[in-house]
């Protein structure tokens, strides 16, 4: 049971790394805009070596709502919600995780050992979905609105590292909940024998 803990600790650990990376950085997408190579992340964009913040956000989209004709603004709605979604997903997922950490930390001096640690790893299977989440949102939306934008585009590291972040975040959530069957199974031969 513990080698299966430690090794979900370790991924778990691993993966809450790489999602905070992915998620800080700007290098999700890289393409070529006005000659210049340019790269985007979650919450910055940047041309030309210079970086901007993203104003596309619910508030920017309020207050562009009177100013826009109908088809503009439902398109500055979907992208502003696309931003949003992406984000919340993303951060939502590194908190889970987290949490996930600590209630593994806390199963190896715990007397509610099997509890927390199935409680463990629902909750980074659902960090992983929510990263998961994220990521398919942000893949969506790219391929179907900036690819048509920027004909020499690509995803870059970021994006990469969020996905690989995913699969160490479920990975851990299901190294848990194996650590909880077989322990499970252990106490339960062991009170049928008694």
């Amino acid at each position: 049971m513990h080698s299966l803990m430690g090794g979900g600790l370790l991924c778990a650990v691993s993966g809450l790394v790489l999602l905070i990376v992915a998620t800080a950085t700007d290098f999700w997408m890289q393409y070529r805009y006005s000659g210049n190579l340019s790269h985007q992340g979650l919450w910055r964009y940047c041309v030309g070596g210079k970086c901007h913040v993203h104003t596309i956000t619910i508030g920017a989209a309020l207050r562009a709502v009177a100013r826009m004709p109908l088809i503009q603004n439902a398109a500055t709605r979907i992208l502003s919600a696309f931003w949003d979604a992406t984000r919340a997903f993303m951060l939502l997922s590194i908190l889970s995780c987290f949490a996930g950490i600590i209630l593994g930390l806390t199963t190896f001096s715990s007397s509610a050992r099997l509890t927390r640690t199935r409680m463990a790893g629902i909750t980074l299977l659902i960090a992983g979905l929510l990263a998961l989440l994220g990521l398919s949102i942000y893949t969506g939306v790219t391929v179907n609105v900036f690819a048509k934008r920027y004909e020499d585009w690509r995803f870059s590291w970021s994006y990469i590292l969020g996905w690989v972040g995913v699969i160490l975040t479920i990975s851990a959530g299901v190294f848990h909940l194996f650590a909880f069957s077989k322990d499970s199974s252990v106490d339960s031969s062991a009170v049928a024998s008694s």
